[in-house]
């Protein structure tokens, strides 16, 4: 008897070895398709995604505040 219960739980964590590797390799393909470009404000030299830049011109800026202060010092 004690041998067969050996086998299960043997048998169970082998199962669950192989279902959490499964669970990780999809985790990693999502995590691949979120990917975004990433662009440098031109005024401090921060990186953040596109999405979230305010572009003027051939310039990218983490904030409003970047891009004034950037025009200003230009004038």
């Amino acid at each position: 008897m004690g041998k067969l219960i050996f086998i299960a739980i043997i048998v169970l964590l082998v199962y669950w070895l192989i279902k959490a590797r499964k669970h990780t390799d999809k985790k990693i393909e999502s995590l691949a398709d979120t990917s975004e470009d990433m662009v440098r404000c031109a005024y401090c030299g921060v990186h953040l995604p596109v999405s979230e830049s305010i572009a003027n011109e051939d310039n990218s800026f983490c904030s409003n505040e970047h891009l004034h202060k950037y025009l200003a010092s230009k004038s």
